[in-house]
């Protein structure tokens, strides 16, 4: 794991992935209970150069998180943007970023979810989950949405298909960490275009 250069963006070449294979540069892991996430390289006309990452475990353990954790670089004001099309779920369809991750149980985390149509920011301490801000919006399930997360000190900006919809402040993460794809419970969720910017 190494620093990437202020403003250099890292994206996440995902059409270069073999299909069927896990994702290149990801490991993986999980919050709450449940079974391990199934985190794949899928074909999909849809996605942006053919192919995405997808979470296609259909655990209905409710308080269930899969990661896929982003190896080789660590952030602390980060800015991540990320493609997300919500496929299936009967428990839930949310997808999401996590950023200064430090361990499965340790990190932010923003998602969207098109059973409550919703964006929430959360962090996740000792494996509890606690809501700092949040809005309801449109969520459209079987469709792409474009879910950004730009922090920077204790603010965390989060923008949603191409528009700022609230900030949340915050101080109980303040040290560089991992990036990372998340999921909850049964969502089967599609992710293609994944960029990464440090802001330090």
């Amino acid at each position: 794991m190494s620093s990437v250069a202020r403003g250099q963006i890292t994206q996440i070449d995902i059409p270069r992935m073999p299909a069927g294979a896990s994702p290149v540069g990801f490991n993986f892991g999980r919050t709450g209970a449940g079974a391990a996430g199934q985190w794949r390289v899928v074909e999909d006309p849809t996605a942006l150069g053919g192919k995405a990452i997808a979470q296609v475990s259909q655990d209905r353990t409710d308080y269930r998180f899969p990661l896929a954790i982003y190896q080789p670089l660590s952030a602390k004001d980060v800015e991540v943007t990320v493609r997300s099309k919500p496929v299936d779920g009967r428990v839930d369809q949310g997808g999401g970023i996590a950023v200064r991750l430090i361990s499965p149980d340790d990190y932010y985390v923003v998602r969207a979810n098109a059973l409550e149509n919703n964006v929430r920011f959360y962090k996740v301490v000792h494996g509890r989950r606690i809501q700092l801000e949040g809005i309801d919006i449109p969520v459209a399930g079987g469709q792409w949405h474009m879910l950004g997360l730009r922090a920077e000190g204790n603010r965390f900006t989060v923008s949603y298909d191409g528009r700022v919809v609230f900030a949340a402040f915050d101080d109980t993460y303040s040290d560089a960490g991992q990036v990372a794809l998340w999921t909850k419970a049964d969502s089967v969720t599609f992710f293609d275009t994944i960029a990464i910017t440090p802001l330090e």
